[in-house]
């Protein structure tokens, strides 16, 4: 790995060679950032950081560079914001007169675990935290020419940046700010570290589909029998969690692609949710919890150090990041097979879907564009609690392309790979928000299993008559009566009110994407008013 032309580069920016700190083991920066009073280390060795103003991703604040080679290829809208070549610029000039003024830590290493897809990448910032996230997130790799022209620049800075230009009304503090042609990100105001790890999700998620690969927001795991899960769905749903199998390995928790060798996961290491976090409900993320890992914005006592995960004093969305190798058994590199299975997971707030439900291919193809979950408390700036949301593909927020692009990628796949697809619901259960309650991890977790093992098949299922779903009679360790939702409720009249509130949402919402496959609407909910 060589960094020869990245000094060069910086010495334009009249930075001096002794405030350059480049590709620093992980100890010197924990070392450094402890000395710059940057966070404190835990009980257990990992570092742990405030974030500031921001606890969560600001997407109203996500903008990319509209150009000739952006204009016609993204989907500009509500999530992927235009913003001009000189506006760009202007930032970027005026990034590199602030870090010159200061030390700047550099990691370099790549995205994409299947090298034949492999993305170089420069992350500078200026704080070493950063860097220490830097190196839990992505790959660290030897043989890759970071200085490549098709390797990409990501620069963060916390920096209040109001005096910066305004986009219309809109004052500039803050900005995720992707510009694909030139290979450059910026990000500035926000010191929460996932606009990092989802700014190059959002640059594969752009790339990738014109190399036939399929972008997928999702975890993935494969059994001792060699047989590949994928995981999809939006933060907070339980990607992390359920993934994490100690009778499974690992590939990866949030980010894959699947090609025609199958899957490879982008990201070298883990961002799990800590809030609530019990060693016995969830073994292997406590355990990765160590030195290397970097936790954010979790309370920690001054005197023993002890984190304590039940404080939302700061966030909900507290968090904490750790490198693959820090789990057991995972697959490093982490490339497998075709999925054998796919689970879409949703965290209903409405509590009204099934725990488990069996797709078919045109329902999953339906249920894939609606993208339906409830956005959980924290995730977002302004969330604060659980708010339905349809995003497409399962991760709308970093998808730069048209949703029928991937959708059509999905869609040859399962048939191709004949893929079994479930909906697995790990929102509410007896009630919604704040009547019933969450569907205990346990039954989730032995839901999964039956899935995997192929148990549930063995069961009878049944037609749904509002949502079209496929519901078991049966499921082993699953209490009965909430595998058929409208069980759970007291007030059944109530259950149906919901039901039919939620099943018109989804038609509503489908009726965006225009004129599709009669067999894919056909195969989504039933219009009660007919």
């Amino acid at each position: 790995m060589t960094n020869s032309k990245l000094i060069s580069e910086l010495r334009e920016y009249g930075l001096a060679p002794t405030k350059l700190h480049v590709n620093l083991p992980v100890s010197q920066l924990v070392e450094l950032a402890i000395q710059r009073n940057e966070g404190i280390l835990s009980s257990s060795g990992a570092f742990c950081v405030k974030t500031g103003k921001y606890t969560g991703r600001s997407p109203d604040d996500r903008y990319i560079v509209d150009d000739d080679l952006t204009r016609h290829t993204v989907n500009w809208g509500k999530i992927n914001h235009p913003v001009s070549e000189e506006i760009f610029n202007t930032l970027y000039e005026r990034m590199k007169n602030y870090i010159k003024e200061r030390d700047v830590f550099i990691f370099e290493g790549s995205v994409g675990a299947d090298k034949k897809f492999q993305l170089p990448l420069k992350v500078i910032s200026d704080t070493a935290w950063q860097c220490i996230f830097a190196n839990a997130l992505f790959i660290k790799n030897d043989d890759i020419n970071v200085d490549s022209d098709t390797g990409f620049t990501l620069i963060s800075a916390a920096v209040d940046f109001r005096d910066f230009p305004e986009i219309g009304e809109k004052n500039l503090d803050t900005f995720i700010m992707i510009n694909l042609k030139q290979k450059i990100v910026l990000i500035g105001g926000t010191a929460y570290a996932g606009e990092i790890k989802k700014a190059m999700f959002s640059i594969m998620n752009f790339l990738l589909p014109s190399m036939e690969v399929m972008p997928m927001h999702c975890s993935a795991n494969i059994g001792k029998d060699g047989n590949v899960a994928v995981f999809f769905g939006l933060s907070g749903t339980g990607k992390t969690t359920l993934s994490a199998d100690p009778n499974r390995f690992l590939i990866g928790d949030d980010e894959h692609g699947w090609s025609d060798d199958g899957v490879f996961n982008f990201e070298g290491g883990c961002y799990a949710k800590c809030v609530d976090l019990k060693k016995e409900k969830e073994p292997q993320i406590w355990n990765a919890i160590k030195f290397g890992a970097l936790m954010e914005n979790v309370t920690i006592n001054p005197q023993s150090r002890e984190p304590d995960f039940t404080d939302r004093t700061t966030t909900e969305n507290t968090r904490v990041a750790y490198p693959l190798s820090h789990i057991p058994d995972a697959i490093i590199p982490s490339i497998a097979g075709h999925p054998t299975v796919i689970i879409f997971l949703t965290a209903d707030a409405f509590g009204v879907l099934p725990p488990v439900s069996r797709l078919s291919p045109e329902s999953a193809m339906y249920h894939f564009m609606s993208g339906y979950t409830s956005k959980l408390a924290g995730t977002e700036r302004g969330i604060t609690e659980p708010k339905e949301v349809f995003s497409e593909c399962f991760g709308a927020p970093f998808m730069p392309r048209h949703a029928s692009i991937y959708a059509r990628m999905l869609g040859e796949k399962i048939r191709k790979y004949g893929t079994k697809i479930y909906l697995v619901n790990t929102g509410w259960t007896g009630g919604s928000y704040g009547i019933g309650k969450r569907i205990d991890l346990k039954h989730t977790r032995a839901i999964v299993s039956a899935i995997l093992d192929g148990t549930i098949d063995k069961t009878k299922f049944r037609k749904d008559g509002i949502f079209n779903l496929e519901i078991p009679d049966s499921c082993p360790s699953v209490p009965s009566e909430i595998l058929d939702p409208i069980n759970a409720w007291q007030k059944k009249n109530e259950y149906e009110i919901n039901a039919k509130k939620l099943a018109k949402m989804f038609i509503k919402n489908f009726e965006k994407f225009g004129k599709s496959e009669e067999s894919i609407v056909k195969a989504g909910p039933t219009n009660q008013e007919q």
